[in-house]
C-alpha cells in the first residue's frame, strides 16, 4: 500500500522569511510524505538571506527556494491542496483566493523576523526563534494520524498547533 502525498502551502504577505522557513522545515522533516510550497500575497521578490542562512544552519538545503505570489495556487489549472497555513497575522487577514481542492487551513502566525533591527546577531536569533517556533509545529503535525483523523477533528487540531 502506498502512503498518500500531502500537498501543504505556507503563506505570509512578502514570501521572503517565514513562509520559506515553514517550507524548508516541512520539506526537511516531511519527506516524501509531503509536497510542500510556499507564497505571499506581496512577494517580496527575493528571498530574505538570513532565511536562507538559517535554514543552512539547520543542515536545511536552501537551493530552489524563491519569492512567489500565491496567484500561482489558485485558479485553473492548480493543483489541489490538502493544507493551507498562514504564518503572518498580515495575510491571514487577508481575503484569499479560492483553493483548489477545498483544503484545511490554520493560522500559525508567528512574528516577523524580519522586522528586527539591530545587529546582525540580534537578527539572526530572531529568525532562528521563528524557525524554533514553525520547526515544533511541524513536528506537532507529523505526529498527528492525518490519514485517521476525521476532517472536523483535523481541523480542530490544527487549529490547536498554531497556539503552540
Amino acid at each position: 500500500m502506498t502512503e498518500r502525498t500531502y500537498k501543504v502551502l505556507f503563506l505570509c504577505t512578502g514570501n521572503s522569511a517565514r513562509s520559506i522557513i515553514a517550507e524548508g522545515l516541512m520539506r526537511h522533516l516531511g519527506g516524501a510524505r509531503f509536497q510542500v510550497f510556499s507564497a505571499g500575497s506581496h512577494p517580496a521578490g527575493e528571498v530574505n538571506p538570513l532565511a536562507l542562512q538559517t535554514l543552512s544552519r539547520l543542515h536545511i538545503p536552501t537551493d530552489g527556494f524563491r519569492s512567489k505570489s500565491w496567484d500561482e495556487f489558485a485558479g485553473a489549472g492548480a493543483s489541489d491542496l490538502d493544507f493551507v497555513f498562514t504564518v503572518c497575522d498580515k495575510a491571514a487577514g487577508e481575503v484569499c483566493p479560492v483553493w483548489p481542492g477545498q483544503p484545511m487551513t490554520a493560522h500559525w502566525g508567528v512574528e516577523d523576523p524580519a522586522a528586527v533591527q539591530g545587529p546582525d546577531e540580534i537578527k539572526l536569533r530572531a529568525f532562528t526563534d521563528t524557525a524554533v517556533i514553525l520547526k515544533r509545529r511541524i513536528e506537532l503535525m507529523l505526529a498527528l494520524p492525518l490519514e485517521r483523523l476525521d476532517a472536523m477533528s483535523l481541523q480542530q487540531e490544527l487549529h490547536k498547533l498554531g497556539k503552540a
